[in-house]
């Protein structure tokens, strides 16, 4: 059990701070010129944290715990990179079929950012929990 908290915590750290980085520095342009008419003025930071607390509870169950199983890294970045995929090819195709004004290409970036993120964030997990227990 110590060895999937410690896996939640690393993986966390790793998502939380690349994605930060990613819509706060990098991204931040990107979205609003293409989707700011869709924007709240100020983020729902419940909704923003539940997310983020869901969403590394799954990148652990599929990507991060099969790899600590198995010791593999590939493991984890495949499976984290295919969890990312689905899970932001689900939220970004949806918004592409049922939002008057979503542009595909934030379909397609999105979506590979999501996977990218995931992967990384899955592989990081895996080393800095491997490193600690």
């Amino acid at each position: 059990m110590v060895q999937y908290i410690t896996a939640y915590l690393a993986t966390a750290q790793v998502f939380l701070a690349v994605d930060y980085v990613w819509l706060s520095q990098l991204a931040t342009r990107f979205y609003f010129d293409r989707i700011g008419h869709l924007l709240m003025d100020k983020p729902n930071m419940g909704a923003a944290g539940a997310f983020y607390i869901i969403y590394v509870v799954g990148i652990v169950i599929f990507a991060v715990a099969p790899s600590l199983n198995s010791e593999s890294l590939a493991i984890a970045i495949v499976n984290g990179a295919m969890f990312g995929f689905f899970t932001y090819a689900t939220y970004d195709v949806t918004n592409y079929a049922t939002l008057r004004d979503w542009p595909v290409i934030v379909t397609v970036v999105d979506v590979a950012w999501g996977t990218v993120l995931s992967a990384f964030s899955a592989g990081m997990g895996y080393v800095l929990t491997r490193m600690v227990t």
